[in-house]
């Protein structure tokens, strides 16, 4: 009898395990940073696991979204034109890294294609869950809601600074044209 408590016990305790370090993982993303303990026990119903191979799509832009990724492991590119002869690579993402998260919060097509890069292992947030969660649990939906629009409002920022820099530096080209004609 005491080898099958060990059994089942090893069974459950694998799982809980694997939880823990879910919880573990999600703690050091920013999204879900702020949480406590007992916040990440109805996140973790949210969180849907995926795995893809290299080269593998996620998703392709046009497509529409329906929630976002976390990298757990491997690397993801982002593509805007992917597959085409005018295919232009966004981003290179990691682990911890996210995206996909406009998805979340609006009722659209995919901006670009998502690529696993390597072998990745992702976490899925997808809409329909968490537009329940907000229901079943409106402190906690505001909670994440908050931090997913900070989060949103710094990315904004860094590709506004980024368009001045490029403005900048076309402004600055178009004098050093004209001073050489």
């Amino acid at each position: 009898m005491k080898k099958i408590d060990l059994i089942w016990g090893n069974i459950f305790k694998n799982k809980s395990d694997q939880n823990q370090n879910i919880r573990q993982f999600l703690k050091n993303t920013p999204l879900f940073a702020q949480l406590r303990k007992r916040e990440f026990k109805n996140i973790e119903h949210l969180i849907h696991h995926r795995q893809y191979k290299s080269s593998e799509v996620i998703f392709w832009q046009g497509e529409p979204g329906v929630g976002m990724y976390i990298v757990q492991s491997g690397e993801v590119g982002i593509f805007e034109d992917y597959d085409t002869a005018e295919q232009k690579q966004l981003a290179c993402l990691s682990q911890g890294d996210f995206f996909g998260e406009m998805a979340l919060l609006e009722d659209d097509n995919r901006s670009a294609t998502a690529v696993a890069l390597s072998e990745s292992h992702l976490l899925g947030v997808f809409h329909p869950d968490l537009f329940d969660l907000f229901e079943r649990k409106p402190e906690l939906g505001i909670k994440v809601l908050v931090t997913l629009a900070n989060m949103l409002a710094l990315r904004l920022r860094k590709a506004n600074l980024e368009l001045q820099q490029l403005a900048k530096n076309r402004r600055q080209l178009k004098k050093e044209k004209q001073a050489t004609q």
